[in-house]
C-alpha cells in the first residue's frame, strides 16, 4: 500500500520551508519543478543546462523564501526567481553576444494570423530557441515572462532602447521563420 502525503496549502508549505522542514521543501519542489523546468528551458541551450538552472533556482527560492510577503501568487514569485537565476546561469556559463543598440528601433511587423494559427506551440518554442542568445533572452523576458523594457535593461545591463530593438528584431526573425514554415506546410500539402 502506498502512503500518500497530506495536502498542504502553499502558505503552509512556505511556513514549513521557512522553519527548515526538508519534507516541505521536497513537496514544494515536486509541486513546481515541472512548470519551472519549462521556464528554464526557454533560457537554456539544452535540457541538462535547464535542469542545472532549475536546481540553482530552487536553491535561491529556498534561500529567499522568508522574503516572500504574499503579495501576488507564490508561483509568480518563484517564476521571477527562476528567470533571474536562469539568466545569471547563462551569463556565467556562456559568452553573451554584445547587444548593439540600433539608432532607430525597427518598426514591429504585424503578425500573420493565418501562419501563426497553423503553428503548434512546440514549433514556436523551437523557433524561439533558435534565436541568438541576446534576442532570445529579451524576447522571453518581454513577450513570455512579462518584464518591461526598463526591467530587462536593468537585469541585462543594456539600455531600454537596446531592449526594444532586440525585441523588434527577434519578432521580425520569428515572423520570417513562421512564414517559411507555413509556406513549407502549404507547398507540402498542395
Amino acid at each position: 500500500m502506498m502512503f500518500l502525503e497530506p495536502k498542504h496549502t502553499i502558505n503552509e508549505l512556505v511556513s514549513r520551508c521557512i522553519a527548515g522542514q526538508r519534507k516541505a521543501q521536497e513537496q514544494l519542489y515536486k509541486q513546481f519543478a515541472s512548470k519551472m523546468l519549462g521556464v528554464c528551458m526557454r533560457y537554456a541551450t539544452d535540457r541538462m543546462e535547464a535542469e542545472d538552472m532549475l536546481q540553482n533556482g530552487f536553491v535561491r527560492v529556498f534561500g529567499k523564501i522568508a522574503d516572500y510577503r504574499g503579495d501576488g501568487s507564490f508561483e509568480g514569485w518563484v517564476r521571477r526567481i527562476m528567470v533571474h537565476s536562469s539568466i545569471e546561469y547563462y551569463r556565467k556559463h556562456h559568452k553573451m553576444m554584445q547587444v548593439v543598440e540600433l539608432g532607430e528601433t525597427v518598426q514591429e511587423p504585424s503578425a500573420e494570423a493565418a501562419a501563426a494559427s497553423s503553428l503548434e506551440a512546440k514549433d514556436l518554442l523551437e523557433l524561439i530557441k533558435s534565436l541568438s542568445p541576446g534576442y532570445r533572452m529579451v524576447f522571453n523576458m518581454y513577450a513570455i515572462d512579462g518584464y518591461s523594457h526598463k526591467e530587462i535593461a536593468d537585469i541585462m545591463g543594456i539600455s531600454e532602447g537596446a531592449s526594444k530593438s532586440q525585441l523588434s528584431r527577434a519578432r521580425a526573425i520569428l515572423k520570417e521563420q513562421v512564414l517559411k514554415l507555413d509556406n513549407k506546410k502549404y507547398n507540402y500539402a498542395g
